[in-house]
């Protein structure tokens, strides 16, 4: 069966660890678009489709890239325009960022945009309200939830598998498309991107790719462009946010590579025909 590739469209510095992470009003060198024609080339290699979760912040500053990935046939959402965690804002300045991203993305496919991604898995048990301003915005799914915990992020009360969310007694239209995880003694494990793309061997990957496929259900796979750039600048992190955010990147593009031969992809859109 088919599964569904996503990727996280951010510049390398786009990081939620702490507040000073990076400086919105600072120049920072571009990586993202070499990064993103890297992935557009690996992708057509391997007759990929794939979802991308266009950051306003890129979509601003590289119109051109956003309009090259939706000429390549690849679904466009949105990831937010600043980068900034859900549950650290207010619903009215939540509300005003996405709805500018949307139709900043909008403007330069000349489409409308059917999905949206929180910056860091954001929509917590704090931040549920984003659920109902997401349908109030037109949008048909959202795919930021986590079903585990971490310190940052996550959602274990979720299903593992797509839902339409209740928001004080009501049930939404809105589809959430979670996280890919597999059930191992009561918990749910992550495997299917970032940190944990990274770590884990290939043949784990692919061992738990197919479990999910067992189970009539589309693995959720999950990139951002920075984690095929061994070369990116590095920022100021600690140490185990550095671990976090860097182990592995050495290998990456191999294993990419690697779990496009064996699998096939397309996006949440023509997965799900949304």
């Amino acid at each position: 069966m088919k599964n569904i590739l996503t990727i996280d469209l951010e510049e390398w510095f786009h990081a939620n660890y702490h507040d000073a992470v990076f400086d919105p009003l600072k120049t920072y060198e571009v990586r993202i678009v070499q990064n993103t024609e890297r992935l557009l080339a690996l992708f057509n290699e391997h007759q990929a489709k794939a979802t991308f979760f266009v950051l306003g912040y890129v979509a601003r500053e590289h119109p051109q890239l956003i309009q090259d990935i939706a000429a390549a046939g690849h679904e466009i959402a949105t990831h937010g325009y600043a980068h900034q965690l859900i549950y650290q804002q207010t619903p009215a300045v939540f509300k005003e960022d996405v709805s500018s991203a949307k139709k900043l993305v909008e403007d330069i496919i000349g489409k409308s945009v059917k999905g949206y991604r929180a910056p860091s898995w954001s929509i917590t048990a704090k931040s549920l309200w984003a659920w109902e301003i997401l349908e109030e915005l037109g949008f048909v799914y959202d795919a930021s939830v986590f079903p585990i915990e971490t310190y940052l992020y996550g959602l274990p009360s979720s299903p593992r598998f797509p839902y339409h969310p209740e928001y004080k007694g009501k049930k939404l239209s809105l589809l959430e498309v979670p996280s890919s995880t597999v059930r191992i003694l009561n918990k749910n494990i992550p495997f299917a991107g970032g940190f944990y793309f990274r770590a884990l061997p290939y043949p784990l990957i692919a061992q738990c790719l197919k479990a999910v496929n067992k189970e009539g259900h589309p693995t959720i796979v999950y990139l951002h462009p920075r984690e095929i750039d061994p070369g990116q600048p590095r920022l100021t992190l600690s140490r185990k946010e550095s671990f976090i955010h860097y182990y592995g990147i050495n290998g990456c593009e191999k294993k990419l590579i690697q779990v496009l031969r064996k699998f096939e992809f397309t996006s949440i859109d023509g997965y799900y025909g949304l």
